[in-house]
């Protein structure tokens, strides 16, 4: 399955997440930034609220796609330990990296809501979003964000490592995936325009988001 790009892949995914019960209360979180383009479609098929949340990886030295750990919003930090201990990081340099991913978060927050308040998270489903899984060290930090003041949470992705799928089936309540594959590489393979999402295409889309929730019912 390989798809256009990132929005495509959202429109793919929205008829699998309109399968979930009780989408009425339900909310779709997006991880910033590739995982926002996919949110807002799906989003918008399902008619639910769209926000962000923050989640950084921590990249391995000198590999920065490989990602060894992540953080996200409320000081949540997941870390795996074998590769900390393969790459030979120190508690120093993991504190490093950790406080440095965790300032950009603080700077996103402000940046992409452009002054709106965060949507509340309480006893709701929340959708947890983004545009692929590799090792889901980012994705795991986002569900054990979510996972204290959401009613249930869900994750759903349109490709991820199969091996991921399953670690994460223990991180939420439902894993949603339309590919999961057994011989993934990237997550770019199984898209033609796989182009970095921008700061300003998050801001565009989480806008139009917003005017979409505020707009009348017709």
């Amino acid at each position: 399955m390989v798809f256009d790009d990132r929005r495509s892949a959202g429109r793919a995914l929205a008829p699998l997440v309109s399968t979930l019960p009780d989408l009425h209360a339900a909310m779709v979180l997006a991880l910033p930034r590739g995982g926002v383009p996919v949110a807002f479609e799906v989003a918008r098929a399902c008619k639910l609220p769209l926000d962000v949340l923050m989640v950084r990886k921590l990249g391995a030295p000198g590999q920065r796609e490989l990602a060894i750990g992540a953080v996200a919003s409320g000081g949540i930090v997941a870390v795996n330990p074998a590769l900390v201990e393969h790459f030979h990081i120190s508690t120093e340099e993991l504190r490093g990296l950790i406080a440095s991913e965790q300032e950009e978060i603080a700077r996103r927050e402000l940046v992409y809501r452009e002054g709106a308040p965060p949507l509340a998270i309480e006893g709701r489903t929340a959708i947890l979003i983004d545009d692929g899984l590799a090792t889901g060290a980012t994705m795991k930090a986002a569900a054990r964000a979510v996972r204290p003041r959401a009613g249930r949470v869900v994750i759903a992705i349109p490709v991820a490592a199969a091996s991921t799928c399953r670690e994460l089936e223990s991180e939420a309540d439902r894993v949603l995936c339309l590919s999961a594959s057994e011989d993934f590489e990237a997550v770019g393979q199984f898209y033609r325009d796989f182009a970095p999402t921008s700061d300003e295409e998050v801001r565009a889309l989480l806008g139009e988001a917003r005017r979409d929730r505020q707009a009348p019912a017709a």
